[in-house]
């Protein structure tokens, strides 16, 4: 990865951007997740766009993907049956527990075929509400960083546990 972000297609990235990405590599890498060894073109969702699958399988399931956009990078994280990590995700940090109850990526029913479901609807409870995300756009974290990254990690493994790999000391959800 870092070899990759020394090309001058990615001078307009942020250090701290680099930093985060490297470091997120790392984690990522030590779970059992890789990127191919391609950055690869963002189309609508950026400059670029880093995709995260499983290391060594041959499904090609994203998990993560980090899209490489001027002037910050947004780290998007790919979840499902969210309900059953209510409790862990209303106990977590703000700038996690935003994420999903906040108002970024509600579902405006645009996509529904006139049956009242749309294909494209995340729909889970969370603080005792119902919540309705676009799945086009959900879990993205904006200006993601180095000190946040712990609690990022820590929710990828609440909902795709390795229990062949420890945490590292310091990643929890009340981690603030």
């Amino acid at each position: 990865m870092n070899d990759i972000l020394r090309e001058s297609r990615f001078n307009f990235v942020s250090h701290p951007d680099k930093a985060f990405m490297l470091a997120f590599n790392d984690e990522m890498t030590r779970l059992g997740y890789d990127f191919g060894q391609k950055i690869g073109s963002g189309y609508c969702w950026g400059n670029y766009m880093v995709i995260y699958t499983r290391a060594g399988v041959k499904s090609k399931q994203v998990y993560a993907r980090i899209y490489i956009r001027e002037p910050r990078i947004v780290l998007r994280l790919f979840f499902n049956d969210i309900d059953r990590h209510r409790a862990y995700i209303e106990n977590a940090p703000d700038h996690i527990l935003e994420v999903f109850t906040g108002e970024q990526g509600a579902c405006q029913h645009d996509r529904d075929d006139g049956d009242g479901k749309c294909k494209f609807r995340k729909t889970y409870r969370l603080e005792d509400r119902l919540i309705e995300k676009c799945n086009g756009i959900t879990f993205e974290f904006h200006e993601p960083s180095i000190q946040k990254l712990p609690d990022y990690i820590d929710l990828f493994t609440e909902f795709y546990p390795n229990k062949k790999i420890q945490k590292p000391v310091g990643l929890s959800a009340t981690t603030q």
